[in-house]
C-alpha cells in the first residue's frame, strides 16, 4: 500500500511521517509521536479510553485516520500538566478523590472532563456524568470520577479555554 506523509500537531509540537492511509490517529500518537497516554482499548470506539482533544473537542482517536486530522491540533493526556513534574489541577483532583485505580481509562476521563470545564467552569453532577458517559471504567463505579471533577472545578481547575 502507497504510503502518505502525515504533518500533525500534537499537544503544540509538530511531527510528521510516511504512513499507511489506514494509520489510525491512536497509532500514529504512539507509536509516531511516542506519547503513550493515549490507551487504547476497544479499537471500536466503544470504551473512549482512546479520547483526545481536536480542535478542543472529545474525539475518539481509535476511529480517525491520522491524515483526516491533519491541519487540526491534537491534545492528549500529556498536555495537562504543566511540566513532567507537576500534575494539573484536574489531574491532582483525581489522585486526591480516588479517582482512578487501574488507570487504563484515566487519559480518557482526564481528556472529556477538560472540555467539560473549559466549556463549563462550574458543572452539575448530571453534566458532569453526561460528559464522562463516554468513557467506560470497569474498577471505579463513577462516584470518585464525580466527585474528583467537581473537586477540580470548585478548585478553579487550570484547563486554558483555548489552546
Amino acid at each position: 500500500m502507497a504510503r502518505q506523509r502525515v504533518e500533525l500537531t500534537i499537544n503544540g509540537r509538530t511531527y510528521s511521517d510516511d504512513v499507511e492511509p489506514r494509520t489510525l490517529l491512536s497509532d500514529f500518537i504512539r507509536h509516531h509521536a511516542g506519547l503513550t497516554g493515549t490507551h487504547v482499548g476497544c479499537e471500536h470506539g466503544v470504551c473512549g479510553c482512546c479520547t483526545v482533544l481536536i480542535d478542543g473537542k472529545a474525539s475518539l482517536s481509535c476511529l480517525a485516520f491520522a491524515c483526516q486530522v491533519e491541519g487540526q491540533h491534537v491534545e492528549t493526556v500529556e498536555s495537562l500538566g504543566a511540566d513532567q513534574h507537576r500534575l494539573s489541577t484536574l489531574q491532582n483532583s483525581f489522585w486526591e478523590k480516588h479517582g482512578l485505580q487501574c488507570g487504563f481509562c484515566t487519559p480518557g476521563m482526564l481528556m472529556v472532563a477538560t472540555e467539560l470545564l473549559r466549556e463549563n467552569r462550574r458543572p452539575s453532577r448530571e453534566e458532569i456524568r453526561d460528559a464522562i458517559s463516554g468513557v467506560l471504567c470497569r474498577c471505579t463505579g463513577y462516584q470518585n470520577i464525580v466527585a474528583a471533577i467537581e473537586h477540580a472545578a470548585g478548585a478553579g481547575a487550570d484547563v486554558e479555554v483555548a489552546k
